[in-house]
């Protein structure tokens, strides 16, 4: 018999950085009954960080090169003032919390990704879960605050996609928990047309997805999303809603993920 529903909700940097969206987001996110995860990224922070320092951000395809400077600069953004940062918020609200990253526990073991096209540094992609130790902190009431980074078991931190951890934690937490993923961003949901914010499609099915990828209407920015999501569908996931700040309320359109 699995326990009560575990709620994990990733939010992106872009949300993060705008502060009135952030607010409230954090408000209805803490209102949330039952135990609760939130995975961040933080992104745009860090590429601004690593200009001041006089590194260069490097890009493929959309998706950051990360080199050995850029992991310091990743893992000082997105581990240390972001994560702190969003669970000073959470303690001020009276959600108790604590920050994370993937070598914390060894919760989120990772393998470097391999070479082909580009070598993209120290760039993680998730092996394992330690669901247990997850569970153990959850079981004391404390929300868990995750940052976008993940561990090999040789010890090298590695910066790792924050919607694919979000999505593995959800996968591995459904053998002890009905699961439910929830992925905020900038936008109300999947748009049918990027340049019409309201062209929003609300339910989308494998079938329905096959179509978007063959009519080329899902963004690159997209593409990661859509994939996790149907991955964690197909692996325990009980329900998968994609939205902006308002989501967790479901007070407006967004994206619902079905088979």
């Amino acid at each position: 018999m699995k326990n009560e529903l575990l709620k994990v909700v990733k939010i992106g940097g872009k949300l993060i950085e705008n502060e009135t969206k952030f607010s409230a987001f954090l408000e209805d996110f803490v209102a949330l009954e039952g135990p609760k995860i939130l995975v961040h990224g933080g992104g745009n922070l860090a590429t601004e960080i690593a200009g001041k320092l006089g590194y260069k951000t490097q890009m493929f395809e959309g998706r950051r090169i990360t080199d050995a400077d850029s992991i310091k600069v990743i893992t000082m953004v997105y581990g240390g003032f972001i994560n702190k940062n969003i669970v000073a918020k959470l303690q001020a609200l009276q959600n108790n919390a604590i920050g994370l990253s993937g070598a914390d526990g060894m919760s989120i073991t990772s393998k470097k990704r391999p070479v082909k096209e580009v070598d993209f540094g120290f760039v993680g992609d998730v092996e394992k879960v330690n669901s247990k130790f997850i569970d153990s902190l959850l079981k004391q009431d404390i929300t868990l605050v995750f940052s976008a980074i993940s561990c090999t078991k040789e010890g090298v931190l590695l910066n790792t996609n924050g919607d694919s951890v979000a999505a593995e934690i959800a996968k591995a937490m459904s053998s002890i928990y009905e699961t439910e993923l929830y992925l905020c961003f900038e936008k109300k949901g999947v748009l049918a047309d990027t340049k019409n914010e309201d062209s929003v499609i609300e339910e989308i099915n494998r079938e329905k997805y096959r179509e978007l990828l063959e009519g080329k209407i899902i963004n690159d920015g997209m593409l990661p999303k859509l994939h996790n999501s149907f991955h964690a569908l197909g692996n325990g996931v009980k329900n998968i809603f994609l939205g902006d700040f308002r989501l967790l309320k479901k007070e407006s359109v967004y994206t619902k993920i079905t088979n």
